[in-house]
């Protein structure tokens, strides 16, 4: 009898031992915004979508969030966040548990510098800097995977602006460009796998206009004025 009642004031214990820590998940303060550890699932699933911490409906310190991946959870994003703001430095993540990119968002905005990588890889692909409102400002820099640069571009107000370069992935420059307002506007030079000349000329709002001389094996051939299509000059 003894041990009988033993044992149910053992079970008693746990259930409420279970009780309380599921009390402790889910909360809300006084004024009904969510306090400390929540986590939630997706619709009508057991597979979770995200858990964290909130002070006062406000996320602070480690967030993760996951996707579905063939009916299972699989970990996504990493956000930490402090308690001033609403600034976040996150980390994304493929299925394989791979690094995609890195850098910080303030709300929904990236901000601030971003590192994204290739494909199944530790090495970083692309270079990206972003203003106070998400959008692209400043350098970009794309790299072949054997580090080597790709691309090199700038960016203001989410806008492409100045010179832009492309590389073949034995550094040979193929295609220099400027860019105003997001849009060719002055002079591109087009190269060939060993750094010849194929052509160049201007651009005006992305149309091809003004005299445009074309190459073969670095020699020129013809010029063209692209303002009314005709054919300047041949040369032999």
């Amino acid at each position: 009898m003894i041990k009988q009642n033993i044992f149910l004031l053992l079970i008693f214990t746990i259930s409420l031992t279970l009780v309380d820590a599921q009390n402790l998940v889910n909360r809300f303060d006084k004024d009904g915004k969510r306090q400390g550890f929540w986590t939630k699932n997706y619709y009508q699933t057991d597979q979770k979508r995200y858990e964290g911490v909130f002070k006062h409906g406000k996320e602070i310190d480690t967030f993760k969030y996951y996707r579905l991946n063939k009916g299972l959870s699989v970990l996504s994003a990493i956000k930490v966040f402090n308690e001033k703001d609403s600034i976040s430095d996150v980390v994304f993540y493929a299925s394989n548990k791979k690094v995609i990119s890195k850098g910080q968002m303030n709300g929904k905005r990236f901000i601030g510098k971003w590192l994204f990588y290739h494909k199944n890889s530790n090495q970083v692909m692309t270079i990206e800097n972003y203003n106070s409102e998400g959008e692209l400002e400043g350098e970009k820099t794309v790299f072949f995977k054997n580090g080597d640069l790709a691309e090199e571009s700038f960016y203001a107000n989410g806008k492409l602006e100045g010179l832009y370069k492309w590389f073949a992935e034995d550094g040979v420059l193929l295609k220099q460009s400027m860019y105003k307002n997001g849009q060719l506007n002055g002079l591109t030079i087009n190269y060939d796998g060993e750094g010849k000349k194929l052509s160049e000329g201007p651009y005006t709002n992305d149309t091809k206009s003004g005299i445009w001389k074309y190459y073969e094996n670095g020699e020129l051939k013809k010029e063209i004025d692209h303002t009314n299509q005709k054919i300047l000059k041949r040369y032999d």
